[in-house]
């Protein structure tokens, strides 16, 4: 059966679907968005591959502010959320009208709210790598990588609301292959403004810029004039104007992922804090160490990405034991692939690192980092695909709250205290702990909380 035949089973409470028909449909769904990722992945590490060959200060430059542009753009992506989530929601239960409402509202809204995250981002940008404790031959780069970053924040918001719209109604292969392509020209375009042009880190954070914005432009194309659900011609009349009872909801749902990635994203600035002093050497390891174990957790992702779809479908259809069904089907293998990439990254860690940098002291430092984190892949792989279990179930205070209790309780407590003895060892042993501390949580959650609420 097609994939399309597969989630018109979903929707339809008469059907029974299959263990075999269960795994075909997760599968599916989760290989574009796998291969998304992994190219994603790809495109940070020939990013950092080229920036470690022009120095380290300068990789440090972007190391350092890196984990503030995770929390921005944690924050956007989680009001994308609020709204996507609702989108598969209804087309769930048969209401795809309702479903182009909510993305015209999330267009609209989105779009004022990203330019508001820009402005204070512009504003923060000159004290940034001060507050953050950097050196002086690193601060005029981190400056200018973070405000290019942050004149991409409405890309950002536009990209994540059509992507995530897209993939809930079950068009997967559009934003996968688009994300393969902005990986492509991300590497292609940071070439000619750092290498051609001799633009530096200006250079790969224009670059990064424009993939984006030809990607978005691409993304809403899509969206708007070609999904079979979602298209906007399918409406003769089309209102922006935020609805009531689609604001509360997007608070319920997006407001607390906000919440919690703009705290989580604090406790990684707080922890690039307790590095930064370390020296350059120690940002640029855990910087590019960050990158290469992407290569682990990001098909994780992929995973993640099919069971918010399949969840949220599941549960506007009212189909409680399927929607469990799928939720276990999709941890379950996120967790065996995390393992086997766990593995990989253990046996290869220093090849991995030289690929990125040829300065010998980071890579013996980021082998060594990147081992202690090989044995926490399968509790971060939990913790990743139960988390979008929840995100698609609307389910997102509780998933939240647990997330952040564990990255400021365990992570960041054992960072402080194992830090001043073991250095950069430290941080990534008390990573290592945390992840498989937030699996087995999140796994216990799974277990006990996940069901539809009449």
């Amino acid at each position: 059966m097609t994939k399309d035949q597969l989630l018109e089973m979903v929707r339809d409470s008469t059907q029974v679907m299959t263990l075999r028909q269960k795994l075909a449909l997760v599968a599916m769904l989760s290989m574009p968005a796998m291969i998304a990722q992994l190219s994603s992945v790809v495109m940070q590490i020939i990013d950092a591959s080229m920036l470690g060959h022009l120095g380290t200060h300068e990789a440090a430059a972007v190391g350092l502010v890196s984990t503030t542009c995770w929390l921005f753009g944690g924050v956007i992506s989680g009001l994308a959320t609020g709204f996507y989530v609702q989108v598969a929601h209804k087309i769930g239960a048969n209401d795809a009208k309702r479903a182009r409402s909510i993305v015209r509202q999330g267009i609209s809204c989105g779009l004022a709210f990203s330019v508001c995250i820009m402005l204070v981002g512009l504003l923060i940008a000159p004290h940034l790598p001060v507050w953050l404790g950097a050196e002086e031959a690193i601060r005029g780069n981190a400056t200018l990588y973070f405000s290019v970053v942050a004149l991409a924040m409405p890309l950002l918001m536009m990209n994540s609301l059509a992507a995530g719209s897209l993939r809930c109604s079950g068009n997967v292969k559009t934003p996968s292959a688009l994300g393969v392509m902005m990986c492509v020209l991300d590497i292609l375009f940071n070439f000619l403004f750092i290498f051609v042009l001799d633009m530096g880190v200006l250079g790969a954070a224009l670059g990064t810029w424009v993939a984006y914005f030809i990607t978005m432009v691409l993304m809403m194309y899509f969206l708007v004039a070609h999904d079979k659900n979602l298209r906007f011609s399918l409406d003769k009349v089309q209102k922006f104007k935020p609805h009531w009872d689609t604001l509360s909801n997007v608070l319920k749902i997006g407001t607390p992922i906000s919440l919690e990635r703009g705290v989580m994203s604090g406790a990684q600035v707080a922890i690039s804090g307790i590095i930064a002093p370390m020296g350059s050497v120690a940002i640029a390891a855990n910087t590019f160490g960050v990158n290469v174990e992407s290569l682990c957790y990001m098909p994780g992702y992929g995973v993640a990405e099919a069971a918010t779809t399949l969840v949220g479908q599941s549960m506007g259809a009212k189909r409680q034991e399927l929607m469990r069904s799928f939720a276990w089907i999709s941890v379950m293998l996120g967790m065996a692939i995390m393992a086997i990439m766990g593995v990989v990254m253990w046996v290869f860690a220093p090849e991995m690192m030289a690929i990125v940098t040829s300065d010998t002291d980071v890579i013996r430092l980021g082998t060594e980092i990147l081992r202690i984190e090989a044995w926490a892949e399968p509790g971060f792989a939990a913790a990743i695909v139960t988390y979008s279990v929840f995100v698609g179930a609307g389910r997102t205070m509780g998933s939240s709250v647990l997330n952040l209790a564990s990255i400021w309780g365990v992570r960041l407590t054992l960072a402080l205290l194992l830090a001043p003895t073991m250095g950069l060892h430290g941080v990534w042993i008390a990573m290592a702990i945390e992840l498989t501390f937030r699996g087995i949580a999140f796994l216990l959650r799974l277990k006990f909380r996940l069901k539809i609420r009449e």
